[in-house]
């Protein structure tokens, strides 16, 4: 989404992570979730690398809410927050 910042072998990156899926991604509490939202997510996962989400709501006080978006980082158009993702790096 904006920020890259390369370090080691990973990437931090801002993106627009659904917020169905940060139970899931962030406790790793797959309660509420569909077998196919856990595949999406999961697979998300494995594709882009992802190893940690923080939600910026847990690192900045008085920071956005969730809203709206027509592309998300996966999945179809939903509501969003802004999160700092680290990756691994796929090169």
């Amino acid at each position: 989404m904006t920020k890259t910042d390369k370090t080691n072998m990973n990437v931090k990156s801002v993106e627009r992570i659904p917020t169905y899926a940060l139970p899931y991604l962030v406790n790793g509490d797959a309660t509420g979730l569909t077998t196919e939202d856990k595949k999406i997510i999961d697979e998300a996962s494995c594709r882009h690398g992802i190893e940690v989400v923080v939600p910026i709501t847990d690192s900045v006080e008085g920071s956005p809410q969730p809203y709206f978006s027509s592309s998300p980082m996966f999945g179809k158009p939903t509501e969003v927050e802004d999160c700092i993702v680290i990756m691994s790096q796929t090169e």
